[in-house]
């Protein structure tokens, strides 16, 4: 936690949810960011990306952007788009054609059980059906569109941005991490006892990466 006088010097955060969650899942960080101006919208999930970019954009001048799964991916999209952020933390962003198959256990999950087994693959036990969307169309919608998903090139001037991966994540979102690093020159950070739910398992964690993205 930054000093009070220190904390209303920071830039806003904006916190963006993935899948079969809403923005109330970004509590505990929230809690753990204090004093800090934060924002952490509930998402329209069109399953359009240029429909979600539009959305988000009027918070993002000059913010620091969390985001987690779905989240995160967006992230990818707005820094490849030139948004101009003050920094980005970006945990376990899907990566499109650079590692195939990815999600395809996610989207094997909800094919076989719907919303709650979706979101069970994704995030684990730490994920309760109160953290759903009330409608259910929306996790098809937000499916679609990350399977579709491609990274671009980032441009010279894109804000710092950390790719974070957590500890207890399985092998392949690691690799896709180190993809990232490779391929976008990102800067990549494990986070302790937590896996893809980091904002739910990790919060303290993700917090601190978002003080450390940004300092002036």
């Amino acid at each position: 936690m930054e000093p009070p006088g220190f904390v209303g010097m920071l830039p806003p955060v904006v916190l963006v949810h993935g899948t079969a969650t809403t923005g109330a899942v970004w509590r505990r960080v929230r809690r753990e960011l204090g004093d800090r101006r934060v924002h952490a919208p509930d998402r329209p999930s069109s399953g359009s990306l240029s429909t979600e970019l539009a959305a988000l954009r009027p918070l993002l001048d000059g913010a620091v952007y969390g985001g987690v799964s779905g989240g995160a991916t967006l992230g990818l999209a707005l820094l490849a788009a030139g948004v101009p952020l003050a920094g980005a933390v970006l945990h376990e962003p899907a990566v499109g054609s650079l590692l195939p198959g990815l999600l395809a256990p996610v989207a094997a999950a909800y094919a076989d059980g719907g919303v709650a087994a979706l979101a069970r693959t994704l995030y684990g036990p730490a994920w309760t059906p109160a953290d759903a969307p009330s409608d259910p169309a929306v996790v098809e919608r937000d499916l679609a569109m990350f399977l579709e998903f491609e990274p671009e090139p980032l441009p010279e001037r894109a804000g710092p941005t950390i790719i974070t991966v957590g500890a207890n994540s399985p092998p392949v979102r690691h690799r896709a991490a180190a993809l990232l690093r490779e391929r976008l020159g990102l800067t990549v950070r494990v986070l302790p006892n937590c896996g893809h739910a980091a904002h739910l398992e990790a919060p303290a964690a993700f917090a601190r990466t978002l003080f450390d993205v940004y300092r002036p």
